[in-house]
């Protein structure tokens, strides 16, 4: 075990503890929890929104995958969740930044009313168990690394997710945006130090491009088959368009000094994410020449544990301090945000309609409980779910807001006749389609279409039939004929 790197570990997660207790201070009223009382600036906006995205699958998960299937099993992440971004600064920020809403499940409310906001909020909040869940999964594995095995997995969970959720219960989304800042100049600077020693250990970037090439790695789209093209289609749609109705998302633009920074913040987080997450791939792409066939295998087992074995067993202890520096980072920064977005949704949504008399103060004291019930949740479901691997878990997060609130939001925003009867029958179109092509329900379906693809096409469909129909039979009820006025 070493004792170095673990003693740079703590103090590492201490001192974001007292960032998060500093900023805590600042904290006066629920829009200063929820969304920094909108004074960020854009290198504060960029950092924290490209700290969202970039997390524990972003430096294990999709490194992993590329080295076992190339760009074309990536499309989702980084490039569809990239994307993401990049589309809500050009066609999002600036609309929903005008309405000054506290919330993403606000803008439903005034949109289609409360039942409408209720259930669009109820499936963004459970969209969330999954991503949090993939957190706190890589947080045990890094422990569990750290120490050898001598703290398991499951402690190391516990002992992660109580160092994040102190700072985030104490300081909101202001102390996120601040460690975000901090934490973004670790990963990329430690992670772009890494990518240059392990080119140097893998004898130049030419051999490494050179075993991807052999290996197709650069391949990115499918076999021209129709079955193809559409799970192709429907892994990329998921993330980019199933990640824009998300709270996360929705607090980083709100939390911008004005419109433009809304917008911009965006936009540039989004394009230095996709560019960015091409240096852990490349990272991992080193280990595979370094290592050999051990890399092989530990593809097979556990591939999540292949970026930290290699690290640790290759690289000197400043290089294991850089690293796990930066990855504790990205692990963090995404946790902070998404411990944070749904316990909101849930206050500001949900609980409000129940006790809609709540002072300011008291909305403030259940977002903080709220965090907490929500953390024990998730963490119970992340020791539940042990051994799912990193991707998967992110990725089935956002199939539930892609069918149910993807399609009411951009219709309410850009379609003047969307009414509430079509954003209920659009959510219950998406979500019954999406359920039907479940493989516990129908593997064959489930096999030759993909669900979430199924789902937000029935939303759409559901969207313009439930606006324009009652629309019709009205006209046709209208009396024909012309009118005589005296």
């Amino acid at each position: 075990m070493n004792y170095t790197l673990i003693t740079f570990v703590v103090l590492y997660l201490v001192g974001t503890l007292a960032i998060g207790t500093w900023a805590g201070t600042r904290i006066k009223n629920t829009a200063d929890f929820a969304v920094a009382g909108r004074s960020l600036p854009l290198v504060m906006v960029i950092t924290t929104t490209f700290a969202t995205w970039f997390g524990a699958e972003t430096v294990m998960g999709i490194p992993a995958k590329f080295v076992q299937g190339g760009l074309n099993a990536i499309v989702e992440d980084p490039f569809g969740a990239g994307t993401c971004l990049i589309l809500v600064g050009l066609f999002f920020a600036t609309r929903l930044y005008k309405q000054n809403l506290l919330t993403i499940g606000d803008f439903y409310r005034q949109r289609f009313g409360r039942g409408v906001e209720v259930f669009c909020s109820g499936a963004i909040i459970l969209s969330y168990l999954g991503w949090v869940a993939a957190q706190i999964t890589a947080l045990g594995l890094v422990f569990s690394v750290l120490t050898n095995g001598a703290m398991s997995e499951t402690a190391g969970m516990i002992v992660g997710t109580a160092a994040v959720l102190v700072y985030v219960v104490i300081g909101g989304f202001l102390a996120i945006a601040w460690t975000d800042f901090i934490q973004m100049i670790v990963l990329v600077v430690g992670l772009s130090i890494i990518a240059v020693f392990s080119s140097e250990l893998a004898g130049g970037s030419d051999r490494v491009f050179a075993m991807a090439r052999s290996k197709d790695l650069f391949a990115f789209l499918p076999q021209p088959t129709f079955t193809d093209m559409a799970f192709f289609i429907g892994a990329g749609l998921t993330m980019m368009l199933g990640s824009i109705p998300q709270q996360d998302v929705f607090q980083r633009v709100m939390s911008a000094r004005d419109q433009d920074t809304a917008r911009n913040g965006a936009v540039i987080g989004g394009v230095s994410y996709i560019l960015f997450a091409f240096v852990p791939m490349f990272v991992v792409a080193c280990a595979v020449v370094v290592m050999g066939d051990q890399a092989v295998q530990l593809v097979k087992n556990d591939y999540q544990k292949l970026l930290p074995t290699f690290v640790l067993t290759r690289m000197p202890l400043v290089m294991q301090i850089l690293f796990f520096g930066a990855l504790l980072s990205a692990i963090k920064s995404t946790s902070s945000a998404t411990l944070l977005a749904p316990s909101t949704s849930f206050v500001e949504n949900i609980l409000k309609n129940l006790r809609p008399h709540m002072s300011d103060r008291q909305q403030l004291l259940a977002m903080r409980i709220t965090i907490v019930v929500f953390t024990a949740i998730v963490l119970a479901y992340a020791i539940a779910m042990k051994g799912t691997s990193i991707y998967e878990l992110v990725s089935a997060a956002y199939q539930v807001t892609l069918v149910a609130a993807f399609v009411p939001l951009v219709m309410g925003l850009y379609w003047k006749r969307a009414t509430t009867q079509g954003a209920i029958a659009s959510i219950a179109a998406g979500v019954v389609t999406w359920v039907l092509f479940f493989p516990q329900l129908n593997e064959g379906l489930s096999k030759a279409f993909p669900g979430q693809l199924a789902g937000l096409l029935a939303g759409i469909a559901g969207m313009v039939a439930g606006s324009l129909a009652p629309q019709l039979l009205r006209n046709r009820k209208e009396p024909r004929g012309h009118h005589v006025t005296a």
